[in-house]
């Protein structure tokens, strides 16, 4: 079965359209397939448009959030409810084309596990492609994952790749770098992107800083979830080992005779010491967390959630 999952906030003019799509791209391929719509919270009348959508298809499921909690919990939350061996992700605002999803499935069976879509010529103003552009090249080089377009809405994922991921926050944004730290196949393909004909951009600036804020986020996770003291320990043993360098150097000064106690350099040489030694530690009490995190889990459980394949 594919699960196509749309998180839906005030979308009432498009959601039925959105549906149509869906049918017109999926049918020809003759496999089962449902839609999970996520209400997140919605203002207007986008549940009362999903319940007559549900009275009215088999096939189509809707998940009510309390409130809006953000894209990130609507995802997970469809995700959640996904029944299907493949799980597809498409917003409902209509400028994603389902008649991509076709393509995306094609890709994901050549081996990959999560395929995400590149709005190659994105149909938005000139301020958001640059901001955007400069998002995903500032992500790419931090995560070590290549890809054009990290945060594009219509994706393909195999159910057991969904089943791993921890959204919150924001870090819907980062699914393609989450997944790559956790092993998986990331391929990315070209798909059409129209002209917004609905709604409104709920995107700005600000969303951009939070976005650098939670790449920092995915990334220490990523890197340096179980191995802690490497992060802090480095940077600690960094500044510590640049101050000492530092108080060596005025120790020989006071020695051939000169007047250091005014120096602003013998406090930048403390401070660095000092500083170094709270990273340190920080880094050893990091490291006693996450091993009696790991006791608890066990090696075989931990091992399990690393395997892909067993041949016997």
């Amino acid at each position: 079965m594919i699960s196509v999952v749309v998180p839906v906030h005030d979308e009432e003019r498009t959601v039925a359209l959105l549906f149509d799509e869906l049918q017109a791209a999926l049918e020809p391929l003759d496999e089962p397939w449902e839609a999970v719509f996520v209400d997140d919270g919605s203002m207007d009348g986008s549940f009362a448009a999903l319940t007559r959508l549900h009275n009215a298809h088999d096939n189509v499921r809707v998940v009510r959030l309390r409130r809006n909690f953000g894209k990130a919990a609507a995802l997970a939350a469809g995700f959640g409810q996904a029944r299907g061996d493949v799980v597809v992700t498409i917003d409902a605002d209509l400028q994603d084309d389902p008649a991509e999803i076709p393509r995306l499935l094609a890709k994901l069976d050549e081996g990959f596990d999560l395929v995400s879509g590149w709005k190659a010529h994105r149909r938005d103003p000139l301020s958001r492609r640059a901001l955007s552009r400069i998002f995903n090249w500032v992500t790419s080089r931090v995560s070590g994952l290549r890809l054009h377009d990290m945060n594009c809405g219509l994706k393909a994922y195999r159910a057991e790749v969904v089943k791993e991921l921890r959204l919150y926050g924001e870090l819907h944004r980062f699914i393609p770098v989450l997944a790559h730290y956790r092993g998986h196949r990331i391929a990315e393909l070209p798909v059409n992107h129209r002209p917004r004909e609905h709604g409104r951009s709920r995107y700005g600036v600000e969303r951009y800083l939070r976005g650098f804020l939670d790449l920092l986020t995915v990334s220490f996770i990523g890197r340096y979830r179980h191995r802690p003291l490497h992060l802090f320990g480095g940077l600690g043993l960094t500044l510590g080992a640049l101050g000492f360098a530092i108080l060596v150097y005025l120790t020989i000064l006071k020695i051939g005779g000169h007047a250091i106690g005014e120096r602003p350099l013998l406090t930048l040489g403390v401070l660095l010491v000092v500083v170094g030694l709270q990273f340190f530690s920080l880094g050893l009490i990091s490291e006693l967390i996450t091993s009696q995190h790991e006791e608890r889990t066990g090696p075989r459980e931990r091992a399990e959630l690393d395997v892909e394949e067993i041949l016997s």
